[in-house]
């Protein structure tokens, strides 16, 4: 079998939410039939805080399915989640997170709480860090030097 990645769809969803004033983060969740859903940050847009692109691809993805669980699912993101995007990955059982950029200010996986290192955290997904981190890097790097 071989790997593909679809952190280009991603990365494509994180530029989109950075034209639109957003921070320029993208997700996307894949399952064996697919790209089952795509994201981009939408806080602002939304007035949510927990509108981040793994949490509206999350939900956009259960949807899809017509269940609360993505297990066998993938899902790629720009960016290391946060503690609460981390919380829930695990809840929904996806089995595999890829993710480009380290967040040493806010990430939940690799830096900061390391959501699925506690006991309490039920399902530990397989991790895959550094996928296309160059790209994502830079996406962010622009969008908030333009800002400052």
């Amino acid at each position: 079998m071989t790997f593909r990645s679809y952190m280009t769809i991603a990365l494509d969803e994180a530029r989109a939410a950075g034209e639109r004033g957003e921070v320029p983060v993208g997700a996307v969740i894949v399952g064996p039939q697919g790209v089952l859903a795509q994201a981009g940050n939408r806080t602002r847009a939304m007035n949510d805080p927990t509108a981040h692109a793994e949490m509206l691809a999350i939900r956009a993805a259960c949807a899809a399915l017509g269940q609360e669980r993505l297990t066998g699912c993938d899902l790629y993101v720009t960016l290391e989640p946060c503690p609460m995007c981390a919380a829930a990955i695990s809840n929904a059982r996806i089995a595999r997170l890829y993710y480009g950029a380290a967040d040493p200010k806010s990430g939940g996986v690799s830096q900061g709480p390391r959501i699925f290192a506690h006991p309490q955290c039920h399902h530990v997904p397989q991790v895959y860090d550094g996928i296309d981190a160059t790209a994502s890097e830079a996406l962010l790097k622009d969008f908030f030097a333009q800002r400052r």
